[in-house]
């Protein structure tokens, strides 16, 4: 049993070490976080940068969407992971076409990655995988999502297995393999959505 506890723990502070954080207050509000790239998949204006807010789950600042584009997002791209999680808080604050937020893994570039999706305005979580710039949905679950609240969404994933989570519950378990190989993280939106994030975290296995 001793011997147990003692790998366990080992296994704790080996997960521990590989994960990375970025709550955004190093950077000045105007600006974009250091070694962040934001873009669009498909057309349209994305407006990203950093903003003081008072609510932010870790204070002073977020990361704001608050442009318009097909898929609007911002990657961290000095990442490479292949399997492992990414988490974030986020706080969709408008939108009438969608009111979104979203995690990015293994991203290549501004036209293949997956994306997992909370929706405050369909009230659901949706995960995608977007290849050669076009989305293509692998499965849709009803999910509570409120306007103007924070909200953490999670994903961990493993070779071809991808499970997604909102708020500390699990909404997709499933089985992919459209997108493979390490890949940058990030954050994502959809068309006029404005969305908050706060306290993105990383690591591979």
């Amino acid at each position: 049993m001793k011997a147990l506890l003692i790998a366990a723990a080992m296994a704790t502070v080996s997960t521990a070490a590989l994960a990375e954080a970025e709550n955004f207050d190093a950077a000045s509000p105007g600006s974009l976080p250091a070694n962040w790239t934001c873009g669009v998949t498909g057309k349209g204006a994305p407006l990203w940068k950093i903003e003081a807010n008072e609510t932010a789950p870790t204070t002073p600042n977020v990361l704001k969407q608050s442009g318009r584009g097909d898929y609007p997002w911002c990657a961290y791209t000095p990442a490479a992971v292949a399997d492992g999680f990414v988490e974030v808080k986020f706080r969709p604050l408008s939108g009438e076409e969608d009111q979104a937020g979203g995690l990015m893994w293994r991203w290549k570039d501004d036209d293949n990655y997956y994306v997992a999706r909370a929706n405050a305005l369909e009230n659901n979580v949706s995960l995608y995988h977007t290849t050669n710039g076009k989305r293509r949905t692998i499965k849709y679950v009803n999910a509570p999502v409120a306007l103007n609240e924070w909200h953490v969404l999670r994903v961990e994933f493993a070779g071809e297995s991808i499970d997604v989570f909102l708020d500390g519950v699990q909404y997709i378990d499933l089985d992919d393999n459209h997108i493979s190989g390490a890949g940058a993280v990030g954050v994502w939106t959809k068309a006029d959505s404005v969305t908050e994030f706060d306290d993105f975290a990383f690591g591979g296995q």
